[in-house]
């Protein structure tokens, strides 16, 4: 502290003796000595004693367990808490260090508060979105669109959230015609963030929504903690269908808000977003059907102007067809004439060809006489020729079955052949101890020798 400090505001003092301050002076140079030697500063405590004025300031003390400071948070900075503490709570406040100067009370001016360990959660945050976001978890290219025509919705959230009902509102307000299905899940609490994952493959697996809702309403960073659960974000990454991320309020970031493939600010708009309204719908489908009627009409009149043409240029049926018979009628005599002569030409040739030929046709008669009986002559000579030679074989047929060895045997002869088939006529072709063939008029014998003696005539 310097003098000058204290006599910008101090009345004129005597020249000899020190200055004399009045106690507002006082309390002033006090409030900038603390502003100056305290910047913003992050304070831990406890809530007690808070009061909401009805201009809308916060008062209260911050304590622990050794001391305690009186704080106030003003309008401006206390509507964007997101969060309304409570007696007892344990909140972290950044804080400028400074003096009440009417009452002289050493107090902390709030610029922002929150509940204790966000600082620590919110550290997890950035670690956690820093890593997703180097696996490409959060590419824009990877982002899907929202499909135009949405027949079913999903929606991922708890029953007995505030969030569903206001969901369900819009969603009814804008496209009651578009079917719901909600899956189930705790959005906050031990476990929520595992539950939500669970439940949004499951929308994935049974696969019967177009796009899906994942969101909740607003509240503290430790209510919406489930939302920065890994398995939810990979989860919402592996999802067939498009996800609209609605969690919190406008203010409220989530990491499930950076995988999702749409962040929208409430669970309100991310309804919005998800179903174009039913009426705008409607009244574009009014639009294209008036554009339609008008050029279907354009298109009518431009038809009826062609057939007005056309109907100017053509010529009655009676007309032309009496036009078109009076040339049938003319080629038909052209073709009969063109015919007629060459037919008649023909016939008159071919009559003068079968004179000339029935007058050099030669008199076969007497020939075709002596040819019949040149073949009578012929067929007797053949028959008497073919008589003679069936006598002469006869004959033959009788001498040769004379000579047949056949008869011999059966008279009761027998052919006598050695070992290598040959005839033996001789006695002294006989050899002893040898065998011999017998051939007789009904089969052969084998016959051994035993001597050979021969016999005199």
């Amino acid at each position: 502290m310097t003098f000058d400090d204290f006599s910008s505001s101090s009345p004129s003092t005597p020249p000899s003796g020190p200055p004399v301050l009045a106690v507002s002076a006082l309390n002033q140079a006090v409030a900038r000595v603390l502003e100056r030697t305290f910047p913003l500063v992050w304070v831990s405590g406890e809530i007690s004693n808070f009061t909401r004025a009805a201009s809308g300031h916060w008062y209260f003390t911050l304590k622990d367990d050794a001391a305690q400071v009186r704080a106030v948070m003003f309008k401006g900075r206390a509507q964007h808490a997101g969060f309304s503490p409570r007696e007892g709570d344990k909140v972290e406040v950044r804080t400028l260090v400074t003096l009440y100067a009417p009452r002289g009370d050493y107090q902390l001016n709030v610029e922002a508060i929150r509940r204790a360990g966000v600082g620590n959660l919110y550290e997890a945050f950035l670690r956690l979105k820093e890593k997703l976001e180097h696996e490409g978890l959060f590419d824009p290219d990877r982002k899907r669109p929202l499909p135009t025509f949405p027949r079913c919705i999903g929606i991922v959230t708890s029953p007995q959230a505030a969030a569903l009902h206001d969901i369900l509102t819009a969603l009814r307000r804008r496209a009651p015609h578009v079917r719901v299905i909600l899956y189930p899940t705790p959005v906050q609490g031990e476990g929520a963030g595992a539950k939500i994952a669970r439940a949004i493959r499951t929308a994935a697996q049974r696969d019967e929504c177009d796009v899906l809702l994942v969101g909740r309403g607003g509240g503290s960073m430790e209510d919406l903690w489930a939302f920065n659960d890994e398995a939810v974000a990979r989860a919402i990454v592996d999802s067939p269908m498009p996800v609209i991320s609605g969690v919190g309020h406008e203010t409220d970031f989530t990491i499930a808000d950076f995988a999702a493939d749409l962040r929208a600010p409430t669970p309100t708009a991310a309804a919005e977003l998800c179903a174009t309204p039913r009426a705008e719908w409607l009244g574009e489908l009014h639009s294209h059907a008036l554009d339609l009627t008008r050029a279907f009409k354009r298109q009518l009149t431009e038809r009826s102007q062609t057939v007005d043409w056309m109907s100017r240029r053509l010529v009655s049926p009676t007309a032309y067809i009496t036009h078109e018979r009076v040339k049938l009628n003319a080629l038909q005599a052209r073709l009969e004439h063109a015919t007629r002569t060459p037919v008649t030409k023909a016939r008159y040739q071919l009559q003068h060809l079968q004179m000339r030929l029935q007058n050099r046709l030669p008199d076969t008669r007497a020939v075709r006489l002596l040819l019949g009986d040149r073949q009578r002559r012929i067929g007797n000579a053949v028959a008497q020729f073919n008589q003679h030679r069936r006598q002469l074989l006869a004959a033959q047929n009788a001498q040769l079955e004379l000579l047949n060895p056949q008869r011999t045997l059966e008279r009761g002869y027998a052919i006598v052949t050695d070992s290598k088939g040959k005839v033996l006529r001789a006695p002294s072709d006989l050899q002893p101890r040898s065998n011999v063939t017998l051939r007789l008029a009904e089969g052969s014998a084998e016959v051994g020798i035993a001597s050979v003696q021969p016999t005199l005539d």
